[in-house]
């Protein structure tokens, strides 16, 4: 529990530091492009095209998902996963690439990967807020349950910082961890309702409920695509959630402190 309070305490007291590096850290990542930060959208955006043409087009026929055009029932969840996955890997490789850089400061070194994951959420912002304006130019407007990405949007951002928390560790100890979860991601990706249905109440479907990418997925497309309150109709699924996430910091910060002392023997 001290090794959580600790961590906790670093990321109060390093608040503003946190967003002033995360904004220095997309500078610094555009600087040498023509179009600036604008790839942080234009990457996305492609990667969108060729997935609605090879499953809309391609495997699905462009078939509405529970009377919700293909293409606007993919983009919300994608959206999602576009910054889960980049802020995952990223802030995995985040202290290894970036220790020698503060090594002989006094820095609190678990903020580098929230910062580094930080430095996404606002991409993320932005892609979502085009995919908003894209949704009620084509006719699904807003209700009041779009109230409740102020819930989800902090929890996909928490569920990618605890994770990194965790695996940044990792890849410090073991250099290996960057490629596994590389390997993992796309497994996830594939394992998650991004561009496919599970039958409802299948085994299938459970068991790809085990994995918290499906909550956040289907927490955005009900807030802004079915409009239900979806942590309250799936209260159980949201608590395992929540549970998930504490456990991930709570061993995160654990494995961060146990071996931060060390990291310089093992870099």
């Amino acid at each position: 529990m001290g090794a959580l309070i600790t961590v906790l305490k670093e990321h109060i007291k390093g608040f503003y530091l946190i967003n002033r590096l995360a904004q220095f850290e997309l500078k610094i990542a555009n600087h040498n492009n023509y179009l600036g930060m604008a790839w942080e959208l234009i990457n996305p955006l492609i990667q969108i095209l060729v997935y609605w043409f090879v499953f809309g087009f391609g495997i699905r026929t462009n078939a509405p998902v529970d009377g919700i055009p293909f293409i606007y029932w993919m983009l919300v969840g994608i959206s999602m996963w576009f910054f889960i996955n980049q802020g995952i890997l990223d802030g995995t490789r985040s202290i290894v690439s970036k220790y020698n850089q503060v090594a002989k400061m006094n820095f609190p070194l678990s903020i580098i990967p929230t910062y580094t994951v930080t430095a996404k959420l606002y991409g993320h912002l932005v892609l979502l807020l085009i995919v908003f304006i894209f949704c009620i130019a084509s006719g699904i407007y807003p209700t009041i349950h779009i109230i409740q990405l102020l819930l989800y949007v902090p929890f996909a951002y928490l569920f990618t910082c605890a994770v990194a928390l965790v695996t940044s560790t990792l890849g410090v100890l073991i250099r290996d961890t960057q490629m596994l979860m590389q390997a993992l991601m796309r497994v996830l990706f594939y394992a998650s309702p991004i561009l496919w249905v599970a039958k409802p109440g299948s085994i299938v479907q459970k068991i790809l409920m085990l994995n918290p990418i499906y909550f956040i997925a289907e927490s955005y497309r009900a807030a802004l695509l079915f409009h239900k309150w979806y942590f309250i109709e799936h209260w159980e699924l949201a608590l395992y959630n929540v549970f998930i996430v504490l456990f991930l910091f709570f061993v995160g910060s654990i494995l961060h402190m146990r071996y931060r002392d060390q990291f310089a023997d093992f870099m």
